[in-house]
C-alpha cells in the first residue's frame, strides 16, 4: 500500500527543519552554500557522499558538524595503505580467564555517520570490505551478518591531485556513492572572513538541530514526496541516453563514454529529486530538482573513453552535455 501524499503544509513544515540544518552547515563552510546543499539533499535522500577537493577546504570539518548537528553517533577513520578489512567492520578476539572465547569487536564502521578520510589510499582489499556496509547496511565477519545502525552513512573524501600511493576507487564502490561532490576552491573575501571571525580557524560551537525521532520523521516526508510520471520519465530516459549503445545517446555521450550510468543512477536521482522538493517546501518533484542533482549523481558514474582524456573532456562536461540533448518532455 503506498504511503499517503504530502501535504504542502507538511512539506513547508519539513522544509523549514532542512534549512535550519543547511543553514547552520553554511556556518561551518564559508562561501560552499552549493557543496552544504548537496551534502543536505543526500543526507535527506539516505545517501553515501564522496567529497573530492583539495587538502583545507574544511571537508573533515563539514562531516563533523553534521553529526553534531544530527546528534548521530560519529566515527572517523584515516584510510592508509596497511589498514586491513578487519580494522573497520571489526574482528573476534579471544577472552576471558580459564575458558577462552572469541568475542566479537566492533569496528568504527558501527556508527551512523562514518568519515572515510582519503579513502583511496587503501588497498582494495579493504575498499572491498565497504562494500556491503553501504549497500546492504550490514557487515559480515567470518560467516556471521550484522546489521549496522540505522540511520548508517559514509561520507568519505579524497585529494584529487596527490596520486602517488593511492588505488582508484573500483566502478563498483563508486556506484554505491549518491554523490560525488567537488568542493571548490575558496576566494580572498572568504579567507578575510575565516582569519577576523575565527581564532586559530575553529569553527563556530554547534548545537544539535535533530534528534533521532525527528530525523526519522524528516526521512519519513521525504519518501512521501510525490514523483510525477512525467519526471521519472525524464530520469529513466537521461539515464538511457548516458549509453552510447542506445539509439537515444547524444554526440558527447558516443564519443567520449565507454560504460554509462547503472540502474542505481536511476534510483539516485530519484531520491534526490524527492530530497531537493522537500527543502525547497514542495510536496512533488519537478523537472529542475533532478536537473539540479544530475551533475552530482552522474558525474562518477559514466566510465569515460580514452578520446575523452586526449581531448581534455570530463564527466562532468558529458553530464552538461547530455542535460542539454534529453529534452524533459519527449519531442514525439
Amino acid at each position: 500500500m503506498a504511503a499517503e501524499l504530502l501535504s504542502p503544509a507538511e512539506a513547508q513544515g519539513a522544509a523549514e527543519v532542512a534549512n535550519q540544518l543547511k543553514a547552520r552547515l553554511d556556518t561551518v563552510m564559508l562561501d560552499q552554500q552549493t557543496v552544504v546543499e548537496q551534502v543536505v539533499m543526500a543526507v535527506l535522500a539516505r545517501g553515501h557522499v564522496l567529497l573530492e577537493g583539495l587538502p583545507g577546504l574544511g571537508k573533515t570539518e563539514l562531516c563533523k558538524s553534521l553529526a553534531k548537528l544530527l546528534a548521530l553517533p560519529f566515527r572517523r577513520i584515516q584510510f592508509t595503505p596497511d589498514l586491513l578489512p578487519g580494522d573497520i567492520t571489526g574482528t573476534y578476539v579471544l577472552e576471558g580467564e580459564g575458558r577462552r572465547d572469541f568475542v566479537f569487536r566492533e569496528g568504527p564502521l558501527f556508527a551512523s555517520l562514518v568519515l572515510a578520510d582519503e579513502i583511496n589510499r587503501s588497498s582494495p582489499k579493504t575498499q572491498a570490505a565497504l562494500l556491503e556496509a553501504m549497500q546492504e547496511r550490514r557487515v559480515t565477519v567470518l560467516g556471521h551478518t550484522r546489521a549496522l545502525p540505522d540511520p548508517f552513512f559514509v561520507l568519505a573524501t579524497q585529494n584529487p591531485i596527490e596520486l602517488e600511493g593511492t588505488y582508484p576507487l573500483p566502478e563498483a564502490q563508486l556506484d554505491r556513492f549518491l554523490f560525488r561532490i567537488q568542493v571548490p576552491p575558496v576566494g580572498a573575501k572568504t579567507l578575510r572572513a575565516l582569519l577576523t571571525t575565527r581564532v586559530r580557524g575553529a569553527p563556530p560551537e554547534l548545537s544539535s538541530v535533530l534528534d533521532a525521532e525527528g530525523l526519522a520523521r524528516l526521512f519519513a516526508a521525504v519518501d512521501r514526496v510525490h514523483l510525477p510520471g512525467p519526471v521519472a520519465d525524464f530520469i529513466g530516459r537521461l539515464v538511457e541516453a548516458s549509453d552510447p549503445r542506445q539509439a537515444s545517446a547524444p554526440e558527447a555521450v558516443r564519443r567520449f563514454v565507454r560504460y554509462g550510468a547503472s540502474p542505481r543512477a536511476a534510483l539516485a536521482l530519484a531520491a534526490a529529486g524527492r530530497a531537493r522538493a522537500l527543502m525547497n517546501g514542495r510536496p512533488n518533484v519537478g523537472f529542475d530538482d533532478v536537473v539540479a542533482a544530475a551533475p552530482a549523481a552522474l558525474n562518477h558514474r559514466l566510465v569515460l573513453a580514452y578520446e575523452a582524456s586526449l581531448e581534455k573532456v570530463s564527466s562532468s562536461d558529458v553530464v552538461g552535455a547530455l542535460l542539454q540533448a534529453v529534452p524533459e518532455v519527449p519531442r514525439d
